[in-house]
């Protein structure tokens, strides 16, 4: 079957999800050889039920054998990737998870909630007196960066170099952000080495944000060894930096494209705690993670053997009309919703809660005070097969909200 969409390029992107595309595979080839220009070709997983399978079997397919990138690497930097807990296994995944786990109970969450809020306020404070503005740079790249900043406990003027190398390392396909690989390995080692520098700082002199947290964090014995915390600062940083951010970016834009499901959540606020769940399904902010199977395994008449690239494709489970009905209409009263957007089995988001307060506190606050924010220029995707980014989004508010504040 060949469907002419090249999933394994991340101009295919551009436009936005390609999502007939994802429909056909579907119905007519749920497991689809996709073949590469520059590597050996992978397995696309695109339905809710095999990617909740692939996922819930670490043990077949792993995310430490080859990491979760479709492209390939050296074993030297596989040996460096394998440190990042996305990029593990179990038993080691597990007991890595229990030590950083303690930094995201639901009462420091909880205790994040007047801050995180006073944050949102302040955004929208900075653009109540501009007729227009980039959506991105203004309100959605700068909350995550400040409550992960603030989390983490990185000082206020070192903020923005933490959004240049988060940039950096997921934008690698974006020549805007990285023109090679080796710009992502320096901004690696900048990030690795700002995080020993605040690791040593808080050893020294706890403050009680998460870096102080982590430093006395202890699991039968064990503590994080230096470059295992380094390495989660960096997933931390860009993790909860990047998919908040494209999932805010992209949660307007979709309230901006379905005026009527944003009139719903204006008149009743109560509406936005299935809108959010709705907003998480539709844009699912990371397109895939890829894992590598260990042994031979059918699925759907094919044999996959050990070795190959299996990627499982989020955005294809949480429009599978197998699992919702109408997955292509934007609902924001949808239950249940029991979309994928955080993951599914060991390496479910961690910062799921925190994630879901960031969304629900910037949602609230921007339906009471820019209701009705309109497009004021083209919006611009970032090129990538991996991240469902927004780089741009120009808005502006308009007369009628504007006259009624002046009223």
């Amino acid at each position: 079957m060949n469907i002419d969409v090249d999933l394994s390029n991340p101009d295919t992107f551009v436009g936005g999800i390609p999502f007939p595309a994802f429909q056909r595979l579907r119905t007519e080839a749920p497991l689809y050889w996709q073949p590469e220009t520059n590597g050996r070709g992978f397995w696309c997983v695109t339905r809710y039920d095999d990617l909740m399978a692939v996922s819930k079997d670490p043990l077949t397919f792993s995310s430490a054998r080859g990491g979760t990138n479709i492209f390939e690497v050296s074993e030297a930097d596989m040996s460096m990737l394998r440190l990042l807990m996305l990029n593990m296994d179990p038993p080691k995944h597990n007991k890595f998870r229990r030590l950083v786990s303690t930094g995201f109970t639901a009462r420091m969450v909880t205790q994040l909630e007047p801050h995180v809020r006073e944050i949102c306020r302040t955004l929208i404070d900075n653009v109540m007196e501009r007729e227009s503005f980039d959506f991105v740079t203004a309100i959605a790249a700068e909350l995550p960066l400040l409550v992960i900043a603030e989390l983490l406990g990185v000082p206020a003027a070192d903020r923005h170099k933490v959004f240049e190398w988060s940039n950096s390392l997921v934008g690698f396909d974006d020549p805007e952000y990285a023109t090679s690989m080796e710009t992502g390995k320096l901004a690696s080692a900048q990030m690795w080495a700002y995080a020993n520098q605040l690791a040593n700082e808080r050893k020294e002199h706890p403050l009680g944000d998460l870096v102080s947290v982590l430093m006395q964090a202890e699991v039968d014995g064990d503590r994080l060894s230096e470059m295992e915390f380094d390495s989660f600062f960096l997933l931390l940083a860009v993790a909860g930096n990047e998919t908040t951010r494209n999932l805010i970016s992209g949660g307007m834009r979709a309230l901006i494209e379905h005026p009527e499901e944003r009139a719903r959540l204006v008149a009743d606020p109560a509406l936005l705690s299935t809108g959010i769940e709705e907003l998480l399904r539709w844009v699912s902010p990371l397109i895939h993670f890829r894992r590598t199977a260990t042994r031979d395994v059918h699925m759907h008449g094919h044999t996959i053997k050990e070795g190959d690239k299996v990627v499982i494709f989020y955005p294809s489970a949480n429009r599978d009309e197998r699992k919702f009905v109408n997955p292509e209409t934007f609902d924001v009263t949808r239950t249940p919703n029991e979309h994928l957007a955080f993951g599914i089995g060991e390496h479910f988001c961690l910062g799921a809660n925190l994630a879901r307060l960031e969304i629900k506190l910037i949602f609230e606050e921007m339906l009471r005070r820019l209701p009705d924010l309109e497009f004021d220029g083209p919006v611009r995707r970032l090129r990538s097969n991996f991240i469902n980014g927004i780089k741009a989004m120009p808005v502006r508010r308009t007369s009628a909200a504007s006259q009624r504040r002046e009223a």
